[in-house]
């Protein structure tokens, strides 16, 4: 059993996951920190499309449900800096949230509550119309003496190379990153290209054996074996 940081941690789901599908990775992590010190931000899939739909506001619903959970641990452990765990589109929000700058005509001040963020696949260079209102945000906004208030590991997977010209997983794997930026023939967790999540200011980690989705069967980030690989930056 690996010695961690005993840190309260916040859970934040991806972009159209919600909150039970990551019961799997608190189970996980409570093998390495007491459960009670492990929440999931109460995320659910409406929140992420709103109804009507919103999706251009997704963000500013996920960021009200994070600020909520983050209280919430800091009125059960005071004085102890919260790590936030995001998951995909998850850390995207996380990072605006951290900014505490109106997005949206929304803001959060985080301020000492929070002292570490863990990003697992969160493309921060993308294209994707609903991303890039985040990551635009975030560019526009980031200064380096934001890494000096938090410190923040991009956590991300090569497992799969995407080729245009190679076996059927390694097409899908090429539309999918094409999805995010120009160049499919890269390495990446499935999903997301790996140099796409690479954040300068912040500690940038490839791992080996992770997938993106959180699906049944699958090693993903959430999983026993996933969470193995990145726990020391915990």
């Amino acid at each position: 059993m690996k010695a961690v940081p005993q840190n309260p941690v916040v859970i934040i789901p991806g972009v159209l996951f919600w909150d039970s599908l990551y019961d799997v990775m608190k189970d996980a992590l409570a093998l390495y920190i007491p459960k009670e010190k492990i929440a999931i931000a109460p995320v659910s899939l409406v929140d992420w499309i709103g109804f009507p739909p919103s999706p251009e506001k997704s963000t500013n619903r996920v960021m009200k449900a994070v600020d909520g959970a983050v209280r919430n641990m800091e009125r059960k452990f005071p004085g102890e800096p919260i790590t936030l765990v995001a998951h995909s589109g998850g850390g995207s929000v996380a990072m605006v949230y951290l900014l505490e700058k109106p997005f949206q005509g929304d803001v959060y001040t985080a301020g000492k509550r929070v002292g570490k963020l863990i990003t697992l696949g969160t493309p921060f260079h993308t294209h994707e119309y609903y991303a890039k209102i985040k990551t635009d945000f975030i560019f526009k906004h980031l200064q380096a003496d934001f890494f000096r208030r938090y410190l923040v590991i991009s956590v991300v997977s090569d497992k799969y190379h995407g080729n245009s010209e190679g076996s059927f997983v390694a097409k899908l794997c090429y539309k999918f990153y094409q999805s995010v930026q120009e160049d499919g023939n890269v390495g990446g967790d499935g999903i997301v290209p790996a140099k796409s999540c690479f954040l300068d200011g912040a500690e940038n980690v490839t791992i080996a054996d992770a997938e993106h989705l959180p699906t049944p069967h699958t090693r993903w980030y959430g999983t026993k074996e996933g969470v193995e690989q990145w726990i020391q930056w915990l």
